[in-house]
């Protein structure tokens, strides 16, 4: 079934209510800065995180709706984690996940929801296949059996977007970004992602004039985008993109996780001796994601230099490294 709903802001008449589920984490903060130049008279954006609705509750999360009546919704909230967490506890990041998703795109479309943006993960797409990594790639294969609770629950999310559109003409959709990060992150050495967790180990071992040990052989690869970056794209895609379909988000580059933790050193200015612990797991080699798609809708869009990105969320660690989420 053709979507029906309005797609664009422009075309939207009246004030826009954007809720924003899991408005206090890493790319909800940066999207608050990017809707701190909205003008006020169109745009209403409503940040929430878990201290407003337990969102794998139903009854809580129809109560969230009920309250903010939104026109539009970016869906940020997810269970996130690590590679080691992710090994460790896949039911309780499919269970967490998948209730999050249902319960976010049922209340949309009870409550007439213009458009629901949800945020995916590169992780999702299939462990063997060919590269580079495109849109249409997503259904082709299980994923790596590294994050499958987390990348199956993620994946699923497309295809009950995909349900929603087709059974009710609901405008429902997804970016699937690269590994994000950038300030406000989680820093904890086993539960966060490679960067926020390789900042505070640096920090740790700077502190205690210690070697600065890796986990694997750091020869992954990975795509990176900073938050703030992901957030401009967010925002234009829930503003303007016209396309039920999902949505790559992610810069060309690649950088193995040896120059992440080189990068890392020294902006850290840490001097000491960098040891890649062989004896753990390296998960994916790699997971090379296209943004062609992306490149014929915004050419000229310009990410943040990765060198520049490490230092700017080195410096808000270092910053706020006594009271940030670790």
């Amino acid at each position: 079934m053709e979507c029906l709903c309005i797609r664009s802001f422009s075309d939207f008449r009246g004030m826009k209510v954007i809720l924003v589920t899991g408005g206090s984490g890493l790319v909800g903060q940066a999207v608050q800065v990017e809707a701190a130049t909205a003008d006020p008279t169109q745009e209403k954006w409503i940040f929430v995180s878990s201290k407003d609705a337990n969102l794998t509750d139903p009854v809580e999360t129809r109560a969230l709706f009920e309250k903010h009546r939104p026109t539009h919704v970016l869906h940020l909230a997810a269970r996130v984690g690590g590679l080691f967490l992710q090994l460790k506890e896949p039911v309780e990041f499919y269970r967490a996940n998948s209730a999050m998703n249902d319960n976010v795109l049922a209340c949309a479309h009870e409550f007439h929801v213009e458009k629901v943006v949800s945020c995916l993960s590169t992780c999702i797409f299939p462990d063997k296949t060919t590269y580079p990594i495109d849109e249409s790639m997503l259904h082709f294969g299980p994923p790596h059996p590294s994050n499958v609770g987390y990348a199956i629950a993620k994946r699923n999310l497309d295809i009950l977007n995909q349900c929603y559109v087709r059974e009710y003409g609901r405008c429902f959709t997804s970016v699937i970004p690269t590994n994000v990060y950038g300030p406000h992150d989680n820093f904890h050495l086993v539960d966060a992602h490679v960067i926020p967790a390789l900042i505070h180990k640096c920090f740790l071992a700077k502190q205690a004039k210690s070697p600065f040990v890796v986990g694997g052989s750091g020869q992954p690869l990975r795509q990176f985008i900073l938050s703030g970056d992901l957030a401009k794209l967010m925002v234009w895609t829930l503003r303007s993109y016209s396309d039920t379909s999902p949505l790559i988000l992610a810069p060309e580059v690649e950088y193995s996780i040896a120059h992440v933790a080189k990068a890392i050193a020294s902006a850290m200015d840490f001097q000491g001796e960098l040891i890649f612990d062989t004896t753990q797991p390296d998960g994916q080699f790699k997971k090379t994601a296209s943004n062609a798609k992306l490149r014929q809708l915004l050419p000229d869009f310009a990410f943040t230099p990765f060198e520049q990105g490490i230092h700017e969320t080195v410096k808000w660690f270092l910053d706020n490294q006594a009271t940030c989420r670790k």
